[in-house]
């Protein structure tokens, strides 16, 4: 089940908060709780993250406007925030370093991606 909040939704544990496929147009910041960041790959579901409260997940949607690459679960409760590029263009003109740190993020999981993939290669 999912219900709003305030500032956020509620996910019960396994609910899908974004579907791998589906056309995205915001990104999301977990509040409190964990999601599992999942891919469909030849019929089975491949875990590639676990991420927590104060991560963040979606944002290449608001770049690319490309097709959402995984999906994304709630693990138990979970509260989420959506926040759209309009949004997330208004916080940059108030705060800049908000793009330095999500620039900062998404080249952390890169560089961690082309781990993974070196391992597989090995």
């Amino acid at each position: 089940m999912t219900t709003r909040g305030s500032l956020g939704r509620d996910y019960d544990a396994g609910a899908v908060i974004v579907q791998q496929g589906e056309d995205g147009d915001c990104m999301y910041v977990i509040q409190a709780g964990q999601v599992k960041v999942v891919r469909e790959e030849n019929g089975r579901e491949v875990i590639l993250d676990v991420l927590d409260s104060g991560d963040f997940f979606g944002e290449m949607a608001l770049f690319d406007r490309e097709p959402r690459a995984a999906s994304v679960l709630a693990i138990g409760q979970t509260k989420v925030l959506t926040i759209d590029k309009k949004t997330f263009l208004r916080r940059i003109q108030e705060d800049p370093t908000l793009a330095f740190r999500l620039v900062e993020k998404m080249s952390g999981r890169i560089r961690e991606l082309n781990k993974k993939l070196s391992k597989g290669n090995k």
